[in-house]
Formats: structure tokens, sequence, C-alpha cells
């Protein structure tokens, strides 16, 4: 044993620890690759396609397409990572274990606290699109929800103080009751609707398995549709010319707003992403792990990443890309009578996105509390977070504690912060993940478990970067010049910041591939997730820090004296 900040565990212990009972029973093996799958597709098929896309489109354009691409490629890396560390680790817990395998304890810490943002923080902004969408579904019925009873508080707040245009939130501010000086504002549906996914994850995974797997139907169901009838609309009406818009210049470009633009619009695009790796945390619960976890997480990757790219086409085609400001329903945007005008459309994609996003807040729910347990297990957290209930063979406590984390910021926070805060912890655990493998020993190859294809990585990583390098000096000149002044707007200024830590690090990198001939897919994991952080801003990196100093505080005055690995007296 050892006190150090970095101490391991090994891959068989964790295993071993996994596959006991000494924590009240063991989880039921229902899940198979198609469920796996489905669960992929549940979590990243939601909020992404459903609200923040259409503020990825505003801000790129038809051009954001090549920004799924790369995100995509760098998603498709990093499920290769993870499906590497899942055969060998076929235990609850995703990035989390991984990383106490391979960084030690304190990184195992530090992405465990990072995951509660991706899963639970993030359920929040998924909260809060599903009761944009659910109160958009009732006013089509003839029943309205008070525009105070179905907003949240600060954006409520930010929305009057900045002069907004938009009438919604001005109601919500002008007619909310006043109590004890304060305005009662809330968001009741987003409220509600996490209460009942609570108690759904709370009574077990066979039930909410059997759930989102009819939701992931109806969902593909109606995207598809989206995509014929909006693909046929754009064709036959002749709309492809909005591929092209004109910019600010008058200049027909399929990225208005240039390349930085579509950049702008990462933290949009990468929430669109973020959940594949949520079927990880399933491990203990899937029917044959080393072999569907890595299929689950491929599959629903490349199926969700074919549909975002379709779908941009036809938000694009459809509606000119400035049109997308402010606009929190973009699928059923593109329907109304000013733009397609079909009706009945716009009305079946509310209801789908009703379904799609609760599809998303099951995943999410259900990952969060077996993250917790596992690190109840490492001793990193108090042991109740490890306790499964007797009859539902679930990990109740910590069901019940995510449940409170993401219902009562809902009552104070605003879908601007939880998405960005979100994103930027989800890209450092993708981050963690591709860096892991770099350090685990080459296995042999076994029959019905997945293996990651080794390419060595030594002539070809450094050409790749050498190529990009040289390529961005040619067609973008005076880019690296450009990134030493550090002189204009903050945004400027950290991505400069960003940027030269960027390309330092892939020189490091480079070096590192010649000298310990490294596997080249991880590698390409690790950077293109590090390219897609320069894109977060300087407010995302200091909310960061802040969560991570949080974090690191709690660990050191408990987890680190409670963990398992610490020498015993």
């Amino acid at each position: 044993m050892s006190n150090s900040l970095f101490r391991t565990k090994s891959i068989e212990k964790i295993v071993a620890e996994g596959s006991d009972e000494s924590h009240g029973g063991s989880l039921k093996r229902v899940l198979t690759v198609r469920d796996l799958t489905f669960f992929g597709i549940a979590a990243i098929l939601g909020a992404g396609s459903f609200s923040s896309l259409g503020g990825a489109v505003f801000n790129g354009g038809p051009g954001v397409i090549i920004l799924f691409i790369i995100t995509g490629i760098a998603c498709a890396f990093t499920a290769f990572c993870y499906s590497d560390f899942a055969s060998r680790i076929p235990v609850a817990g995703s990035a989390y274990t991984y990383a106490y395998a391979s960084f030690g304890e304190v990184f195992a810490w530090i992405i465990g606290w990072a995951l509660i943002m991706e899963y639970s923080i993030g359920n929040i902004y998924v909260a809060y699109s599903w009761s944009d969408y659910f109160t958009s579904f009732m006013d089509k019925m003839n029943m309205h929800v008070p525009a105070y009873l179905a907003t949240s508080y600060m954006e409520a707040k930010h929305a009057v103080e900045s002069g907004t245009n938009n009438e919604e939130l001005k109601t919500a501010w002008n007619n909310a009751p006043v109590v004890a000086g304060i305005r009662f504002i809330m968001d009741l549906p987003a409220f509600i609707i996490n209460i009942l996914i609570t108690c759904l994850v709370f009574i077990g995974i066979k039930e909410s398995k059997n759930f989102s797997n009819i939701m992931v139907l109806l969902k593909l169901g109606v995207v598809l549709l989206i995509i014929l009838v909006g693909g046929y609309l754009v064709i036959h009406n002749g709309l492809t010319y909005n591929w092209m818009p004109e910019n600010t210049s008058g200049v027909k470009s399929f990225m208005p707003n240039g390349f930085s633009g579509v950049m702008a619009a990462v933290a949009g695009v990468f929430f669109a992403y973020i959940g594949f790796d949520a079927v990880s945390v399933l491990a203990e619960e899937s029917k044959n792990p080393q072999r569907d976890l890595p299929r689950g997480m491929i599959y629903s990757l490349v199926i969700c990443t074919v549909i975002y790219i379709l779908l941009t086409l036809v938000l694009t085609g459809a509606v000119n890309y400035q049109k997308f400001e402010n606009v929190g329903d973009p699928l059923a945007f593109i329907f109304e009578p000013q733009n397609l005008n079909i009706g009945w459309m716009q009305f079946l994609v509310s209801i789908c996105a009703v379904v799609a996003m609760t599809s998303v807040l099951l995943v999410f729910q259900m990952g969060q509390p077996r993250i917790w347990m596992s690190m109840s297990r490492d001793g990193l957290l108090p042991p109740v977070f490890q306790k499964i209930h007797h009859k539902y063979k679930t990990p109740s406590y910590a069901t019940i504690v995510t449940g409170l984390v993401v219902g009562i910021p809902i009552l104070f926070t605003d879908k601007t912060f939880v998405l960005d805060f979100t994103s930027i912890a989800t890209l450092f655990a993708f981050v963690l993940v591709c860096g892991g493998v770099l350090f685990l020993p080459r296995k042999a190859k076994e029959v019905g478990k997945f293996h990651l294809p080794f390419i060595s990585s030594r002539i070809i990583f450094p050409l790749i970067i050498i190529a990009a390098m040289t390529m961005l000096s040619f067609f973008s000149k005076g880019y690296f010049s450009g990134l030493f002044n550090f002189f204009g707007d903050m945004s400027l200024l950290t991505y400069n910041v960003s940027a030269i830590i960027f390309w330092i690090t892939c020189i490091v990198l480079s070096a590192g591939a010649v000298i310990k001939n490294w596997s080249l897919i991880p590698l390409m994991g690790l950077i293109t997730c590090l390219y897609l952080l320069t894109g977060m801003t300087a407010m995302n990196w200091a909310w960061f820090g802040c969560w991570l100093l949080l974090g690191l505080v709690i660990y050191l005055f408990y987890g680190y004296k409670k963990s398992k690995l610490a020498t015993r007296s």
C-alpha cells in the first residue's frame, strides 16, 4: 500500500471487487448489445439535436457540419479507448474506474468529480429543454402553463436585465407573484420530470431498459421522418442555396462566420455527443460486458453521427442560419408557417422532443449513481453510496442523491451556464481516458472480447502533426504568428493561450510517439479532444477550475484518508 496521491489499483483487483456481493447484493445482468446500443442512442440523440443544435447552427452556419465531423471523429477515437478499458475492466464506474487503473487515485477522483458535471449537471440542461418542449406541446393542446412556472429564475432575471425582446421571459418576470420580496419563478415541469425519472431509476434497470427502448424507437422514427420530409422539401422547393448563405460582407460561404464561428459552436455541438460513454457505467448490468459494451458504444456513436449530419443539412437548407438565433426548438421551428409550413410535422416534433429528452434524462440519471457506487467501494465516498436496494437491486441511496443534485440546482441555474459547464468537464474526462490507454500494457487477442488494434504511431503521428501545421501555415497565413497576439478581447486571448498549449502538447506527444511507439488510436483521441478544448471560453475554464478545486478539497479531507489503498495503521 502507499500514501501517494498517484497510487493505482490493479485491473485484477478492480474486476474482483466489481464482481463480489459485499455491497448488499450484485446488480442484475440483463442488458444485451441491442439494449446498450439503444441506451447510447437514448443518451446522445436528445437535447443536442432537439435544442442546442439551433444555437450551433446560428454560430457556424452550414459549416457546423465540419465541427460535427471533427467531434464525431474525436468521439470515435475516444469510443475505441473506452471500449479497450471496458473489455479489460467490465465493472461500473466508467472513466473514473479506468483512471484508477492507469493514472492513479487523485486523477480517478478528479475524473469522477468531473463526471458529476456530465451526468448530473448535464441533466439539468436536458430537464430545462424538456420543459420547453413540454410547455409548447401543452400550449398546442390549449392547456397553458404560466410563464413564471415554466422558466428558470436566473434565465428570466438575466434576460430582463439585458433588455431582452423575448416576450415570454418578460411576461414571466412581470407576472410572477412576489413572496417575501422575491419573485416566485421556477421551472416546475423540469423539477417534476426529474422527480419522476429518479423514481423510475430507483425501481430498477429492467424497467428502465424497457422504457428507454420504447422511447428510442419512437424517437428514431420521428427523426428519420424529419430528415426525409425536410430533405425532400429543401430539394423540391429549391432551397439548397441556403447551404451557401451570404455573410455580413455579402460573400456567399459554406462557413459564413468563418472557422472561428464554427468553433464558437463547440459547446453546443459537443453537448450533442455526450452520453455515448454513459453506456460504460452499465458494465455490471450487461450480460457480456467485454463483448457488448464496446459494440454498444461504437454502434450508437456511428448511428448518431450520421443522423446529426443529415439533420444539420436539413435545418440549414430549410431556413437561413441567421434565423436560428435564440431558437430552442430548431426541429419544430423549420416546420412553422413562416418556414416549411407543415403544421402536423411541427406538432409531431414537439411530441417526439418530449420523448427524446425523457430518454436522455433516464440514461444520465442511471449513470451518475453507478459512478458514486464505484467511488464508495474504493473508500473515496461514504459507504452508504454503495448500498444496493434489497428488492430493486439498484444503488438506492446514490440514486436519491443524484435526484437531489439535479433537482435543487434547477431552481437557481440557467441553460447557458449548464451547457458550457457540462461540455468542458466531459472533454476533460475524454482526454484522461484516451491518455490512460497509452499507459496500459498491450494485451493478447481473446475470442469474444474487444481488442484495440495496435497501429504504430512512431512515424504516422509526427507526420500528421507536421502536415497539420504545414497546411495551417499555407492556407491560413499568419495563423501561428497571430497566436502570440495577446491584445484584444478576452475570448481571443483565451483561444490563443489554449491553442499555444495545444500545439506544444502536439510536439511533446510527437516526441513521445517516436520514443515510446505508442498506439495511434488513443493518441488521435487525445489530440482531437484537446483541440476541441481550445474552443472553450475563459469563463468555462474559470468555473471548471473552481469545481475541480472544490473536489480536491473534499478528496484531501475525506477520500485520501478513507481510501482502501491508504496505508493501514
